[in-house]
């Protein structure tokens, strides 16, 4: 047999920076404390080391459209490390509000703008696909980036 990872590298080219998607799951329901923990930690350092899109907060999981900037070399940011960064921030927070010790991961690293858009739109649609909220500027747990991407 294999040996099954979960964390598996994550590639970058020099020059490009890689758009990410990240899926996070927990098998208790979000508070709402815990929803509005997870999206401040996501929002955070947006600006400083990668350009977030978009990020929904679901009731069981999140979801992450962002773009790695650059260090002072030029370098884009590490994928893994920011997600690294995120995930630790947010596990930290919802460990201590939920009184526990879960989580688990998917990353998935997009290819092209076409896939941004069709992400975005996924990440908008979730809360309504759900029937959470009808439209998804309902939802308060949505935050998508204004302007230009």
């Amino acid at each position: 047999m294999y040996d099954y990872r979960r964390m598996l590298p994550h590639y970058q080219k020099a020059g490009r920076a890689p758009l990410g998607d990240v899926l996070q799951l927990i098998a208790t329901p979000f508070t709402a404390e815990v929803r509005d923990a997870i999206l401040q930690h996501c929002r955070q350092d947006s600006g400083e080391r990668y350009q977030l899109h978009a990020v929904v907060v679901m009731p069981e999981h999140v979801h992450l459209l962002l773009t790695p900037l650059r260090d002072e070399k030029g370098w884009p940011y590490g994928l893994s490390a920011i997600l690294k960064l995120i995930k630790g921030a947010s596990a930290r927070s919802v460990n201590q509000l939920l009184g526990s010790d879960q989580e688990e991961s998917f990353d998935h690293v997009l290819r092209s703008q076409e896939s941004l858009e069709e992400k975005l739109e996924y990440i908008r649609q979730n809360p309504v696909r759900r029937d959470l909220v009808k439209r998804p500027e309902d939802d308060r747990w949505l935050w998508v980036e204004q302007g230009p991407r």
